[in-house]
């Protein structure tokens, strides 16, 4: 009588139910999946050069705002504000990047991070 295939002795996998390991990993994604929804209904928010330029940002990296106070606004010094609001803008989307890379880091996906 011909043997089944496979190694003596392993049984499924080493041991493993197939079916078990397909629902972890579906179950895996299904929270992979909350959590990126979760993220990005969220809003960041960085504020540069005391108050004066502040952005808010979704965690999609949408820009929602920018708010310039009137007192920064000075013809001969576009440059000054081209810089806070540049600083302002990276500083949201590096608070969008850690939190996804928080949310993420909780999966332990080998390769993933």
């Amino acid at each position: 009588m011909a043997k089944r295939g496979g190694f003596p002795g392993m049984g499924a996998m080493g041991g493993m139910n197939m079916n078990q390991l397909m629902k972890q990993a579906k179950q895996m994604q299904a929270d992979l999946e909350k959590s990126q929804t979760e993220l990005a209904a969220k809003e960041f928010e960085a504020v540069a050069g005391g108050g004066a330029v502040s952005v808010r940002v979704t965690g999609k990296k949408e820009i929602k705002e920018i708010t310039i106070k009137k007192e920064v606004v000075d013809p001969e010094d576009i440059e000054m504000l081209q810089d806070l609001i540049l600083t302002c803008v990276n500083e949201a989307l590096r608070k969008v990047d850690s939190a996804q890379a928080a949310d993420l880091g909780k999966f332990n996906i080998p390769g993933l991070m």
